[in-house]
């Protein structure tokens, strides 16, 4: 009974670890990149195992965050499996490498040139936490860059990357997420300045943040129209894009007339939720085109 008890604990903790619902995200914007690039491929092997590509990598670099991150977890969330002493940093490094090379075997599978993305994408993963986190908004692009990457993996997958609605759909994202990662700083103050963070709301304000974050959200509104202006898409794509536009111009503006750490807070969710309906009126678009 007591042994059953421990490994219950012990699982549950690596879950926390892990992350899956940010994993299962992550997988799933890859198949969204295989059906904007080839629809009729949606449901096919290379879903599966693109889907097992992201999620794998996606929980390795969440491990490999919290290994790096322990220091400052033990004063801001003690409560964690590292800093509570649940898991050793030994036993997550072995789970990070299991997670890490499940993930790159599955590419492996695929083909050559989406073993090479998977790599680049876990690399990043551990760059960011071993050097570009504190670096501020060079860590905010490594982030944004780690949003586009499925997409384009998808498209790689089933070898039509240079689809051109796959290309705007990586490159809106991008934008997305940068803005959305900046707008985040302002709610992080305080914990960057513990982790020596020079996040652009530490070092620049919150005001400067809040119009860099806002710039970035209207490139990607730009950047959402340019498949229908160039006749990729049609009416269909158009009327669907408006709904994360108008979010995208709603978290603007109130980020705007508001730059506070909780105001940061909810603009970064309404951000995610214009991101997650964004995604879905490319892959619509990208089906009925």
């Amino acid at each position: 009974m007591i042994y059953k008890k421990m490994n219950k604990m012990a699982l549950n903790s690596i879950l926390i670890l892990m992350r899956p619902i940010n994993s299962i995200m992550v997988g799933s914007a890859v198949i969204v990149g295989i059906g904007v690039a080839s629809p009729s491929l949606i449901f096919s092997i290379y879903s599966l195992l693109g889907f097992l590509t992201g999620f794998f990598i996606s929980s390795f670099s969440m491990v490999v965050n919290d290994y790096y991150d322990i220091e400052v977890d033990k004063v801001n969330r003690p409560d964690r499996p590292l800093p509570s002493g649940s898991v050793s940093k030994n036993s997550a490094m072995i789970l990070a490498l299991i997670l890490l090379s499940i993930g790159i075997a599955s590419s492996i599978l695929i083909s050559l040139s989406n073993f090479v993305i998977a790599s680049v994408f876990a690399f990043l993963a551990w760059f960011y936490n071993f050097w570009g986190k504190k670096r501020g908004f060079i860590g905010n692009i490594i982030v944004a860059t780690s949003i586009a990457i499925p997409y384009v993996y998808g498209g790689m997958a089933v070898g039509n990357v240079d689809e051109p609605l796959l290309l705007w759909l990586a490159l809106t994202s991008f934008l997305a997420g940068t803005g959305r990662e900046v707008i985040k700083t302002i709610s992080d103050v305080a914990g960057d300045e513990l982790r020596g963070i020079k996040s652009i709301a530490r070092i620049h304000g919150s005001r400067f943040a809040s119009i860099l974050g806002a710039i970035m959200f209207f490139m990607a509104i730009v950047s959402s129209w340019l498949p229908f202006i160039t006749g990729i898409v049609g009416i269909v794509y158009a009327i669907l894009i408006l709904i994360p536009n108008l979010i995208f111009i709603y978290a603007s503006v109130r980020i705007l007339k508001n730059p506070s750490e909780t105001n940061a807070l909810h603009v970064k969710s309404i951000a995610l939720l214009g991101m997650l309906l964004g995604l879905i009126a490319f892959l619509i678009g990208g089906i009925i085109h």
